[in-house]
């Protein structure tokens, strides 16, 4: 008897994790990737939670101490330099580039294809076909959108379901350890550092290395710096390059004007603590993101299922991407696996339980970012929002240590809490 097949549209963190839990189930997958080349150099640093760790474990993916690096405490700093609050609150910090290089080494590459442009999809009550730009198709019984926040499959299905911008970006940048200044690496690097300007949030803290170092000398240090922009004028600006050509609402980080990265290093200096302005000064490639979230009504369309971003996008307060790609994944598994050959009893119960808990998500983390976004509305707006911005709410809420994943766990209705 031949193996179910699935497509994975989507070769990034979201489709590794779909790719490798279908296959780990027996399983006949292809992931169509549209980048022509390896995605590893991508991302930046990422907070894990222990739930994470379980799903690698399940997945038959071994890891160490290698995986990332354990904080216990948190601090914020004033604009002079001096901790103002602190807080102990463990958690493990870890890299896209890490997580990525797991998943993509467990899965067979022989069954992971690059520069696969998706055109379209037609579907019937036996098979779904994905249709590429080469000309190629491919046909299985599965197909799983895994291909992020701009996700091509989504607008197919769901036209009217736009990424919805949260009236920020976060510029981003990492530093190696070796570059970082002596004093500023002593106070601060086995931390997990807050710096709040009015209006604005800076998050700094120790990743591993772009290679995935975890020794002492070779790890990388991670900040973000959450900055309220205009949509209509500044942000265009933003995404402008050198040529005068605008890229949207991003931008490739090598496009990005110098001048701007000058811009926001002096910027620095003004308001942020000097420890982080000086890392900031020494990181050499800075980018930013626009902060959008997503909610899909549904995730389950035929044959078709949304997963990860593509399914919901919340943002990045709660630490939580990789961790909800991972669920998604295992629960799109496990539901496969518990109706027995139904694939669409399967694909009802992924649709239920995830978008209770995507829309969950998305909930907590725009609560988490309301302060910032209030930022370009009223007055009245800003000042309601206010005690969010207080180091002790701040360090408490933002980030995955402080998210407690069974308060968004489905529950069927009736069922004991």
């Amino acid at each position: 008897m031949a193996k179910p097949r699935a497509l994975v549209i989507g070769g990034s963190i979201g489709g590794l994790f779909a790719a490798n839990a279908l296959h780990k189930i027996g399983w006949d997958v292809t992931v169509f990737e549209r980048a022509e080349n390896d995605l590893a150099s991508r991302g930046a640093g990422i907070g894990t939670h222990g739930e994470l760790v379980q799903v690698l474990n399940r997945l038959g993916i071994p890891i160490d101490e290698t995986l990332g690096l354990e904080i216990r405490t948190r601090i914020c700093l004033d604009r002079g330099g001096r901790v103002i609050h602190e807080l102990e609150l463990p958690q493990r910090q870890s890299s896209w580039a890490r997580i990525y290089r797991l998943l993509k080494d467990a899965f067979p590459s022989e069954q992971y294809r690059f520069g696969m442009n998706l055109a379209s999809i037609a579907q019937d009550a036996a098979s779904v076909t994905a249709l590429f730009a080469d000309g190629s198709r491919a046909t299985g019984d599965l197909l799983v959108a895994a291909d992020g926040v701009r996700s091509i499959v989504r607008e197919l299905f769901l036209p009217g379901i736009q990424p919805r911008y949260a009236g920020y970006i976060a510029w981003r940048g990492m530093l190696e350890e070796r570059d970082i200044p002596p004093a500023a690496h002593a106070q601060l690097f086995e931390r997990y550092t807050m710096c709040l300007p009015e209006g604005e949030l800076m998050l700094a803290y120790p990743v591993p290395g772009r290679n995935g170092e975890v020794h002492p000398g070779h790890r990388g240090y991670n900040h973000i710096w959450y900055r309220p922009t205009d949509e209509r004028e500044t942000l265009p600006l933003l995404c402008t390059d050198a040529s005068g050509h605008c890229h949207g609402t991003s931008i490739p980080p090598p496009l990005i004007r110098p001048a701007l990265v000058e811009e926001i290093k002096a910027i620095a200096r003004t308001v942020l603590a000097p420890q982080i302005a000086a890392i900031m000064e020494r990181t050499r490639q800075m980018f930013f993101q626009a902060i959008f979230d997503v909610e899909s009504p549904q995730l389950a369309l035929g044959r078709v299922v949304l997963l990860g971003d593509a399914a919901f996008v919340a943002r990045p307060h709660a630490g939580m991407g990789v961790t909800k790609a991972a669920f998604d994944a295992l629960c799109l598994a496990d539901a496969i696996t518990a109706a027995e050959g139904d694939l669409g009893a399967a694909l009802a119960r992924y649709d239920r339980e995830r978008s209770y808990f995507g829309r969950g998500l998305v909930a907590r983390a725009r609560r988490l970012g309301a302060y910032l976004e209030a930022q370009t509305g009223p007055p009245a707006e800003r000042a309601k929002l206010a005690h969010q911005h207080r180091p002790e709410v701040a360090m408490r809420e933002i980030g995955p240590a402080a998210l407690n994943l069974s308060e968004l766990s489905y529950r069927e209705p009736g069922a004991p809490a």
